[in-house]
């Protein structure tokens, strides 16, 4: 096994509010990509849906995925005023929240 070099993830599993619309969901998810124009530290950005037919997801809806080339570009993002700013509005709308950074590991066969 090879850690990437270089790669950090910063994922974060969301259960919206049940009354969040539609609206206000797609509205933050704008906002949150957008981060990726602001924060340096912050090389990619993608997010999706539960599609799983496992019914595991124990009431998550939405994953973010964050791409950063160290943990102290997290660090560097998660004080940034412009994360913060963003942050205050995304987290009123949440029911539960799970937040996770790893570096990627590959298995070589």
């Amino acid at each position: 096994m090879e850690e990437v070099k270089g790669v950090v993830k910063h994922i974060l599993l969301a259960k919206f509010k049940d009354e969040t619309t539609p609206d206000k969901i797609e509205e933050l998810i704008k906002g949150y990509a957008n981060l990726v124009n602001l924060i340096e530290p912050m090389k990619a950005f993608q997010w999706g849906k539960d599609v799983s037919i496992e019914n595991l997801h124990q009431g998550f809806t939405h994953v973010f995925e964050s791409t950063f080339e160290s943990t102290e570009g997290i660090a560097e993002y998660i004080a940034h005023p412009a994360h913060v700013e963003f942050a205050n509005l995304f987290l009123p709308s949440l029911e539960k929240v799970i937040v996770f950074d790893y570096k990627p590991t590959i298995v070589l066969c």
